[in-house]
């Protein structure tokens, strides 16, 4: 089978430029910079690029080069052509599991964007009366996205039927743009979307940026970008007062957020790239497509929800929007500051619009290694190839409409720990078994760019150990369990500031240090106390931090079940949540047993 080319180059840009600018460039990145320092999350940001993303997206874009001039358009068969194991062509899979897996969720996040440019348009967003307080519109605003998402009970999620037709819209046209293939399909869509996607973003910015002062002689957009990149040395998360730049969670969070917007370490770079010609640059065009990226993230991504947000409801507000979570952002604060401007329902429908174009992009590069995988080991035709996705991503897609927490476990295992893990493993096996001479050369064949010495040394030493170390420490941090003690206070010896508290629990004594104002979180009714609020003998919940006697909180039940305990994905753990773990990992197994079918059925043909 003759594989598919790219028809320009002008084209293969803007499609991996469609890849790589998502969602996370306009939502995800100003809440990750605004709860974690704001500046100085800038820091540890350009550190992983420089150090991790500009290096791994040159040696992905080589692997995928080197895969597809061997007849390989995802990553089991790069890795195994790179590594002679037997392993190696089942840790590739990975590159197959994590984008399949986000393609699951990413879809009906994608349908939601769709379904409220239409609505904005139609002018059935809801309405602003004057003297309205923020909190009033904001809370009107709230209400109409839970209504329209569904409200979330113990197990199901109630979901509206606009919704879900939106839903099954955009899976037609993901789908259809699949069937039609790399050039006609995914390039042609990029020439069209890309360059509306940076047009409606800059009028946006331009908009933002002549709102005035709307509400505050103080709150103006200006002082919204001042917030956003005004470096925070310190910062305040669950009562606790944290060095930004000590703590690994940020660190993390910064990787997980250049991982996530540049798509590394998710197999779909390796695939796009495997439709080169074998000189083809990839130096350059790499370079070309990590700037465009960091041009639509940091510059218009930077420039529009934080600014906006501040504007309407001022520093704190727009704390409390980001605190909330990208969806907040987009689908809330958003539209509700939109509400309050002439031709409103017209900006928000540009708003949404802009969104479903960065993330129809993104998806359909999302599916592509599934559809090559498909259709160069099994023989699938591309239009079956593609109506088998449509089935196959139409059920699974299901777990996250109606299961509690089923986006939160996939975005988790598939969009943050997924990917720098897959990196890591990437790096290994092309500077240290391949051979980093070899790699370098290989990116430099047929180059029009050549990189400094500085990044060789770079990508074979300190990116990994820049990686292990960032997720050796989030491991310890969110993987490695707490120890959590349930009992009843026997007594409580205030000392200066701070305070000693004895809980018994289990027939032992646990005695901690309560600090208010440095470490304690201190919950009643799920909500923040003083320690005077309980009494001896009430029974609680308590933990101390890591390697401290200091409590990192004290709660009563109440508030420990609603606010405190969660798993690794952030979600109350329940059935809804161990149901969707089970998918994913019978979902991985099966495409490991599918590799290993394809490398029997090659190695037949090949005797």
């Amino acid at each position: 089978m003759q594989r598919e080319r790219w028809a320009t180059r002008i084209g293969l840009i803007l499609a991996m430029a469609g890849n790589a600018i998502g969602l996370g460039n306009f939502l995800r990145f100003p809440g990750q910079a605004a709860r974690n320092g704001g500046g100085a999350f800038m820091i540890p940001y350009f550190i992983s690029l420089i150090l991790m993303g500009i290096p791994l997206m040159w040696m992905e874009w080589a692997q995928g080069r080197f895969g597809g001039s061997r007849g390989y358009g995802t990553t089991p068969g790069m890795f195994h052509d790179m590594w002679r194991a037997r392993i190696s062509k089942y840790l590739g899979t990975l590159g197959i599991f994590i984008p399949t897996t986000i393609m699951i969720y990413y879809t009906y996040i994608e349908s939601w964007t769709l379904g409220y440019s239409f609505l904005a348009l139609i002018g059935e967003m809801p309405r602003v009366e004057p003297n309205m307080s923020p909190n009033e519109v904001l809370s009107r605003f709230e209400e109409y996205f839970t209504s329209y998402v569904g409200k979330s009970g113990e197990w199901f999620i109630s979901v509206s039927p606009t919704a879900y037709v939106f839903f099954l819209i955009t899976l037609a046209l993901n789908i259809w743009i699949l069937a039609r293939g790399v050039a006609r399909g995914i390039e042609a869509l990029a020439k069209i979307a890309m360059p509306l996607l940076f047009l409606f973003a800059i009028v946006l910015v331009i908009r933002v940026f002549t709102l005035g002062a709307q509400v505050h002689p103080d709150w103006t957009p200006l002082k919204g970008l001042s917030f956003l990149w005004e470096p925070k040395w310190v910062i305040e998360r669950s009562g606790h007062h944290i060095i930004t730049l000590l703590d690994p969670t940020i660190w993390l969070a910064a990787a997980g957020q250049m991982f996530f917007t540049l798509s590394l370490g998710m197999g779909a770079i390796q695939t796009y790239a495997s439709y080169l010609d074998e000189n083809d640059d990839v130096m350059l065009t790499g370079l070309t497509t990590t700037a465009a990226n960091e041009f639509a993230e940091v510059v218009l991504g930077g420039s529009l929800a934080i600014p906006a947000a501040v504007t309407f409801f001022g520093l704190l507000g727009a704390l409390e929007a980001a605190g909330k979570g990208v969806f907040y952002l987009a689908f809330i604060s958003m539209p509700a500051i939109f509400s309050y401007l002439p031709a409103g329902n017209l900006f928000g429908a540009v708003w949404f619009l802009l969104l479903f174009f960065a993330g129809f992009t993104s998806s359909v590069a999302m599916s592509q290694p599934i559809m090559a995988f498909l259709q160069e080991h099994f023989g699938v035709r591309r239009l079956n190839a593609a109506l088998m996705l449509g089935v196959f991503y139409f059920v699974m897609t299901h777990i996250c409409i109606f299961l509690r927490g089923g986006v939160d476990v996939m975005d988790f295992w598939a969009g943050t720990f997924g990917p720098p893990l897959l990196a890591l493993i990437e790096v290994i096996i092309m500077m240290w078994i391949f051979g980093a001479d070899r790699m370098w050369e290989e990116m430099h064949r047929g180059a029009e760019l050549r990189a400094p010495r500085f990044f060789y040394y770079t990508s074979k030493y300190v990116t990994p150990l820049f990686l292990m170390l960032i997720f050796g420490g989030w491991i310890w941090q969110n993987l490695l369990p707490q120890k959590v003690y349930r009992g009843s206070i026997e007594r409580v010896e205030f000392v200066g500031g701070e305070a000693q508290v004895t809980i018994k629990a289990d027939d032992r004594e646990v005695v901690g240090i309560v600090k208010p104002d440095d470490g304690t979180t201190l919950l009643r009714n799920r909500k923040n106390v003083d320690l005077t609020e309980f009494e001896a003998g009430e029974e609680v919940f308590a933990s101390h931090f890591k390697g401290s006697k200091v409590f990192s909180f004290i709660a009563d039940e109440d508030s420990y079940y609603s606010l405190i305990a969660r798993s690794v994905e952030g979600q109350r753990p329940g059935v809804t949540i161990w149901i969707t773990r089970a998918v994913l990992l019978v979902m991985f197994i099966s495409m490991c047993v599918a590799v290993g079918i394809a490398w029997r059925i090659r190695e037949d043909a090949r005797k």
